[in-house]
């Protein structure tokens, strides 16, 4: 049986950063998650720096990216 189809597949991290900033902004990221490379001089290249190295934070990006994947999809 083929597995279900990994919505992450084929897609970097910081095309998932820049789609969640161009659809949210840096604001309301910070509210969904409450990590600092969001609320102090947040840019997608620091974000992209500390999520590289920190993989609870990477996953609770990936996870708001899937539940946004259809909002997304709409535009």
């Amino acid at each position: 049986m083929e597995k279900q189809k990994d919505p992450l597949h084929g897609i970097t991290l910081q095309k998932i950063v820049e789609q969640l900033v161009d659809y949210y902004g840096f604001d309301t990221l910070e509210e969904f998650i409450n990590i600092k490379c969001f609320k102090e001089n947040p840019s997608v290249k620091s974000s992209l720096t500390f999520l590289r190295k920190t993989d609870w934070a990477r996953k609770k990006v990936e996870e708001l990216y899937i539940r946004t994947l259809p909002k997304l999809k709409t535009l």
